[in-house]
């Protein structure tokens, strides 16, 4: 009986020195682990401090009344230690051309990083400031607020630059039904801005998770295809949109000191399920639909110590198309300008981020990310300048408010698709 005592008196002890051995195995797994990939990001505050007119709608040409809640700027750095490159994303609706142009030289003077290393994109937020510039006519606290938002934009890279670390990164994919296509069949003939659940819509949300050597997030990008129009035209609030609410949603779960950048994806015919309205609550609404997809995607993916850096950027030129005067089928295109559209492909790991300045129908972000060799490619609108609406080639007969306003005539679809192609498969 002693002897058996004795015997179980060891157990206990066994248990220990099984757990600590557990324990030191696992941090010497952690400290062992080395990346070829370094990461840092940051975000920076851009709520305007003095009433400005807000943009988005036509008819809101009153400054603001007030702020709901903050804007902000979030750079994501991405080092292999031979290249850098740098994701931008706002809380705005976009930036034209000379506006990128002039902002991404001011990056790479204070930076070094190369101009085709650098995404400047905003996610299409619909609650927030104009953002047209270099006009005479601009009056002088627009230009003050613009001065200020691209010193802005610089100090977000230089301080993700400065946040550098070993990094790990992973894709995941998930669902959010909040959108739908917009263009809705009226009684009169004509195609209106509504609800068409029948038509093409994308819903993918992609996440990639940006983990420190103890999987910690450092950040969580978020893309998902939407117009950031929950708050409609009678709005005079500064707010985030169902962006704003979305990177709240995912900082309260992950931690305030976690960067979540919010882009948009294909989204030009694409709408909120919830508005145009003045509820706020629906943009928390779809903010906490949203984030509890990426929640759910964000634990469920694992992440890697790899990743080289690849970037390309081409300019081309779209055939112009002058405003039509009605949404209705088979109206007549005239010709007009020719447009630029910027073009970037930007890989990081295994994943690519593909970059399109201006507003792109779905089916054709739909369709470049299906015939891509690479399992995660990401499309970003609203990227690199600002060239309008880009519209299928079946589109133009159907008509429509996106046909309407498109500076770009039939074929510009393809102009596209193929340059991103041909662009994505000259990846290694």
């Amino acid at each position: 009986m002693k002897t058996l005592t004795k015997k179980l008196a060891w157990i206990p002890l066994l248990g220990i020195i099984i757990l600590f051995l557990c324990f030191i195995s696992s941090t010497m797994e952690k400290n062992s682990v080395t990346s070829t990939l370094l990461a840092g990001a940051a975000k920076v505050n851009i709520t305007p401090k003095t009433p400005i007119p807000m943009s988005g709608y036509g008819a809101r040409h009153d400054p603001f009344k007030g702020v709901h809640d903050s804007l902000y700027v979030t750079a994501t750095v991405f080092s292999d230690k031979t290249q850098k490159t740098v994701i931008i994303t706002t809380d705005l609706l976009y930036f034209k051309n000379d506006f990128y142009k002039k902002t991404i030289q001011k990056i790479e003077e204070a930076t070094g990083i190369k101009k085709e290393f650098i995404l400047l994109s905003s996610n299409h937020n619909h609650g927030g400031p104009v953002t047209n510039v270099y006009d005479h006519e601009t009056a002088p606290q627009i230009k003050i607020y613009i001065d200020e938002l691209q010193q802005n934009i610089v100090n977000a890279v230089v301080q993700a630059i400065e946040k550098l670390e070993p990094a790990m990164i992973g894709m995941g994919k998930g669902t959010c039904k909040m959108n739908i296509n917009r263009r809705a069949r009226l009684a009169d003939g004509s195609i209106g801005l509504g609800r068409n659940p029948d038509g093409p819509c994308d819903h993918d949300v992609s996440v990639m998770r940006i983990d420190d050597l103890n999987r910690k997030p450092i950040a969580i990008f978020v893309n998902w295809p939407c117009h950031g129009t929950v708050t409609g035209p009678n709005n005079y609030l500064i707010n985030g949109d169902w962006p704003g609410a979305t990177a709240r949603y995912v900082e309260k779960v992950f931690g305030n000191d976690v960067i979540v950048p919010v882009t948009a994806g294909a989204s030009a015919d694409i709408n909120p399920i919830y508005g145009p309205n003045s509820k706020f609550r629906d943009i928390e609404a779809t903010g906490m639909l949203l984030g509890e997809e990426i929640e759910r995607v964000v634990n469920s993916t694992k992440t890697f110590p790899n990743g080289n850096i690849e970037a390309k950027m081409i300019t081309i030129m779209a055939n112009g198309k002058k405003p039509q005067k009605s949404t209705f089928p088979n109206q007549k295109l005239e010709s007009g300008d020719n447009v630029q559209i910027n073009l970037a492909v930007l890989k990081v790991g295994d994943v690519v981020f593909a970059g399109v300045s201006g507003e792109l129908m779905t089916e054709i972000g739909m369709r470049i990310k299906e015939e891509s060799p690479f399992k995660n490619t990401v499309i970003i609108t609203h990227c690199n300048g600002h060239s309008g609406y880009l519209c299928t080639n079946r589109s133009y007969p159907e008509g429509g408010y996106e046909v309407m306003v498109s500076r770009t005539m039939p074929g510009t679809e393809y102009l596209i698709s193929n340059n991103l192609k041909s662009m994505i498969h000259s990846l290694k």
